[in-house]
């Protein structure tokens, strides 16, 4: 490729290749962050049919985190409550919502409905959108990305009309699904594994049956030959789909007809009646995760990077973590902010995650599909005697992807794990999803830690640092030296979490938490410490109070230098360091 004459300059800071829920979703994240992007997109318009269409929890909370869930939230259905039927028998219905998370309940839409709001929430908060253009080829160099373009035909997007041209980023993302062209120009492609014996067929139709219509159920039917989810689809919609042994079946979309009728045979419904479809289709499955999600200046998110099955729903949501934790990496760095670690710790991070997604979601198919007569019975067994068996079944807080940690990642570092102030529930560690509480506000208002630690308004980037008294009133002190210590990075906004000491320190929050929740919730007793949190939420340190020197090396070696003159201000305000006692050089204290 050789770049044209006029690019001395950058197009863009990044250009996102890909305009499905993942690509939209990241350019909405850059632009929250304040970065110039650019969204390259194929298809002239949305697909008018839905693939993907639940937002759990977890993805939930980075949506709200870049302040587009509530959009999305005003289109969806709300799901408070899972029903499952084992050959026939129905077993104790899941409180889906109930889950550690202030976004519980499940939202249901459609992906043509979520693609078209974020695409809304992208124009809006600045980013560009250009439509009906393809990637042909990108070449790295030291200090950015170029990247050729064509523009596709009208009718026929595959085709190409006119002319070639460049554009040049400094970074480059590719969201370009299953099929990625960025994937396989990085020499990162892969060879799928299939998944034998097994098709999907589905329908989005009106439904009429005996059981109900609420569209906050969700409703799944286990049966010899498979699996079977009635599912809303915004707009007054059911999905129903059946995961199955193909034995016997055409290798082609069913007929409505032949929908019907297995829906009558699997729900035992005699009177199940499907009218306006709005789809009809049949897939196989392969899946699989590339080696790695990051080469040079090109970072892949969402299907452009795995192939995922649909088990639990989890692939788009999956891409979501994605798209939020790459956008605020290259967000600092792009700004001077953030040092290599932070775009090194994406792959490390989301590479593993997505492999170990991967495992799980081939243990899922085999529990659901390919289950065989043996482990049928015993499930058949099980529902019988243990009361939440339905639980064990669907899980919660796992599909709910609240458990996603990077206990590995480089961005992950604890010093609490020798501290007897450790109470006696497994805490919380660094890599980890950080923990909403109640808490109370100095006016007495009742408030919680997520209020506190996501940052919807883009202000910052999102880091917040919890100082906790550990139950000490004399703590405070050594709170106040201790973000002092770290003032230097100025984008770092401190929350005092105080059970037992009394203050106001100058211009920062505290958070009352007079009764413990929040010491609880992050597992700590009698020891003050410190917790910081990243823009996504899960914890990149904990550490003692009394070693504020732990936290500032660890924010040297992520963020680089400090701003001197923040500094100079804080310590000043602050006044001189305290002192440290001798026991807190030791040995093993420093071996923490």
């Amino acid at each position: 490729m050789t770049p044209e004459p006029h690019h001395d300059r950058f197009d863009a800071d990044v250009i996102i290749v890909g305009g499905g829920p993942i690509g939209l979703t990241t350019a909405c994240a850059l632009a929250h962050h304040g970065i110039d992007c650019l969204l390259i997109e194929q298809r002239r318009a949305p697909k008018p049919w839905s693939r993907a269409n639940n937002l759990w929890a977890r993805p939930q909370e980075l949506l709200a985190a870049i302040g587009v869930r509530d959009a999305l939230a005003e289109k969806s259905y709300r799901i408070t409550q899972v029903n499952t039927l084992l050959n026939g028998r129905m077993i104790d219905p899941v409180e889906i919502a109930d889950v550690p998370s202030p976004f519980g309940p499940v939202l249901y839409s459609g992906q043509d409905v979520i693609e078209s709001t974020l695409a809304e929430q992208a124009a809006a908060k600045g980013a560009r959108i250009e439509r009906g253009s393809k990637i042909t080829g990108l070449e790295q160099q030291t200090d950015g990305v170029f990247v050729t373009l064509a523009t596709v035909g009208e009718d026929d997007t595959q085709e190409t009309t006119g002319p070639e041209r460049t554009l040049r980023c400094r970074y480059l993302v590719g969201a370009d699904g299953a099929k990625s062209l960025v994937r396989s120009l990085l020499g990162l492609d892969f060879e799928p594994q299939r998944l034998p014996n097994c098709m999907n067929r589905q329908v989005d139709a009106k439904l009429s049956w005996r059981r109900s219509t609420d569209f906050d159920h969700l409703w799944f039917f286990y049966y010899p030959r498979g699996f079977c989810g009635v599912l809303p689809v915004w707009g007054g919609y059911h999905r129903l789909f059946f995961l199955a042994d193909d034995t016997g079946i055409p290798d082609r979309d069913p007929t409505l007809d032949e929908m019907q009728a297995i829906a009558r045979e699997v729900t035992g419904d005699e009177t199940l009646t499907l009218s306006d479809p709005q789809w009809l289709t049949h897939s196989r499955f392969q899946h699989g995760a590339a080696a790695h999600y990051a080469k040079g200046r090109v970072f892949l998110v969402g299907d452009a990077g795995h192939l995922s099955l649909p088990a639990g729903g989890q692939g788009m949501n999956a891409g979501f973590h994605d798209a939020v934790g790459l956008a605020w990496r290259l967000a600092m760095v792009l700004d001077g902010k953030g040092t290599a670690t932070l775009l090194e710790s994406y792959d490390v991070e989301r590479g593993g995650e997505h492999r170990r997604l991967d495992a799980q979601q081939l243990r899922g198919f085999q529990n659901s599909v390919y289950r065989g007569r043996l482990k049928d019975a015993a499930m058949d067994v099980a529902a019988r005697f243990l009361p939440n068996i339905g639980t064990l079944i669907q899980g919660t807080g796992d599909l709910q992807q609240l458990t996603v940690r990077y206990p590995d990642s480089p961005l992950s570092e604890d010093h609490l794990g020798g501290l007897g102030g450790l109470v006696q529930r497994r805490p919380p560690k660094a890599g980890e999803r950080a923990p909403d509480a109640a808490v109370i506000l100095g006016d007495g208002r009742s408030t919680t830690l997520f209020a506190y630690l996501y940052n919807p308004d883009g202000i910052s980037w999102g880091w917040s640092l919890l100082a906790f008294d550990g139950r000490h009133g004399e703590a405070l002190p050594r709170l106040r030296q201790a973000i002092a210590d770290i003032a230097g990075w100025n984008w770092i906004r401190p929350r005092y979490v105080l059970a037992a000491a009394i203050g106001e320190p100058d211009g920062d929050i505290v958070l009352s938490d007079l009764d413990g929740e929040a010491h609880a919730a992050y597992g700590i007793a009698d020891t003050a410490a410190l917790v910081l949190v990243r823009p996504d939420g899960h914890i990149a340190f904990r550490g003692p109070a009394d070693r504020p020197d732990l936290l500032r090396a660890y924010c040297e070696k992520l963020f680089g230098a400090e701003d001197p003159q923040a500094a100079g201000l804080a310590r000043k305000a602050c006044g001189p360091a305290l002192p440290v006692s001798p026991l807190e050089l030791s040995e093993g204290a420093l071996a923490r």
